[in-house]
Order: structure tokens, then C-alpha cells, then sequence
């Protein structure tokens, strides 16, 4: 299967276009953030046609999604009780704002593809992890407790984002990474004991 880019030119097979689109909008969501990039632009900056981005990918949101995993890797990632990945983290956020996993947290769903795919990534990206941590360690109701870290690493990503609380939005990540790893080890409680 071969594609017409944008423009008309040399044609690519469908590997190849898929490749540049998730490039193309890695570069312009790291630039610009999820919600001034707009699928046009994608297309023009990956040389191809943007009609593409539904096709294969289903839509902008699936998009960012899909070149999220490829900056972050497949690897399962560390948890956010890990100070060098709450740090990384906070850091890709905060230059990138946040994206519709984590607008998926808040906001109401319509149950489409979009935000199902968005929830799944922020599940399997935030979740998980501690989730397992939490199991692994004999944590009392891991999976509620792994849901409410994460609901409290967003919610922390947003209000930050969206300057609600002013202390919050200019703290730098030296101030806020201790102060949020006191936050999110509390919530996994003690330690059931088997006695």
C-alpha cells in the first residue's frame, strides 16, 4: 500500500507515513503542546497528507498517544513513587503541558475511541505500576490506592497547567518532587502485616 503526500511528489508506503506522522507530531507537541497543534500541521511538517492521521491512527488524540510511546519506549515504566521518574515526568509536562490522557481524568467521557485510548494509556502508564508496587508490597485495596496516586499526580499536572494555584504553578521541581512523593506515599498507607 502506497500514499500521496500533501502536495503531490514521491510516494511512501503506509510504514513510512505512519513513522513521519508520529515524528512530525512528537516535534509539534513538544513545541507547541496537544491543544495548539492541529492535525494540518502535522501533516505539512511529516510531508504527508493529514487525512492520514484518521486513518491510521484514528484520530489527534490516538496520534499524540502513539508518539508518547514512542518518546517514552515500551518499556513498562517506574512507578511515581520513583524520584527519578516523578521528576522526568513532571519535567515532560510541564514543558509540554498536558495531554488528553490526563484531560481524560477529569473531564467527562463520551466513550469515543479518543478517550478510551487516552484513559488506557494513562491507566497503563500511571496506574499500573504503582498499582503492582502496591500489590508486590501487600498494600491494603492496591487498585483503589494506585487510582487515587494517580488521580492526585494529575490533578497536581493540571492545576499547575492551568495556573490555579499560583505557589503550585511557579514551584520549581526541586520544591515540588519531595513534597509530592510525601503525598503519593500516603496514600499507599501501611503495610498489612500477615500476623
Amino acid at each position: 500500500m502506497t500514499d500521496e503526500p500533501a502536495g503531490g511528489g514521491r510516494r511512501r508506503d503506509s510504514a513510512r507515513s505512519r513513522e513521519l506522522l508520529i515524528r512530525a507530531a512528537g516535534e509539534l507537541f513538544a513545541d507547541r503542546g496537544f491543544d495548539r497543534t492541529t492535525t494540518r500541521e502535522i501533516g505539512e511538517r511529516a510531508g504527508v497528507d493529514p487525512a492520514l492521521i484518521a486513518r491510521y491512527f484514528g484520530g489527534k488524540t490516538q496520534l499524540y498517544l502513539a508518539a508518547a510511546k514512542v518518546e517514552q519506549g515500551e518499556a513498562p515504566p517506574a512507578d511515581l513513587l520513583v524520584e527519578e521518574r516523578l521528576r522526568w515526568l513532571l519535567d515532560w509536562l510541564t514543558r509540554r503541558g498536558p495531554g488528553p490522557s490526563f484531560q481524560s481524568a477529569v473531564l467527562p467521557g463520551d466513550s469515543t475511541a479518543a478517550q478510551e485510548a487516552a484513559r488506557e494509556h494513562l491507566r497503563e502508564r500511571l496506574v499500573e505500576p504503582l498499582r503492582a508496587r502496591f500489590a508486590a508490597e501487600g498494600v491494603d485495596r492496591a487498585d483503589l490506592r494506585a487510582e487515587v496516586a494517580a488521580a492526585a499526580f494529575a490533578g497536581v499536572v493540571l492545576s499547575r497547567w492551568a495556573g490555579a494555584f499560583p505557589a503550585l504553578a511557579a514551584a520549581e521541581l526541586d520544591d515540588l518532587v519531595p513534597l509530592l512523593l510525601d503525598v503519593l506515599g500516603a496514600v499507599r498507607g501501611t503495610r498489612q502485616a500477615d500476623d
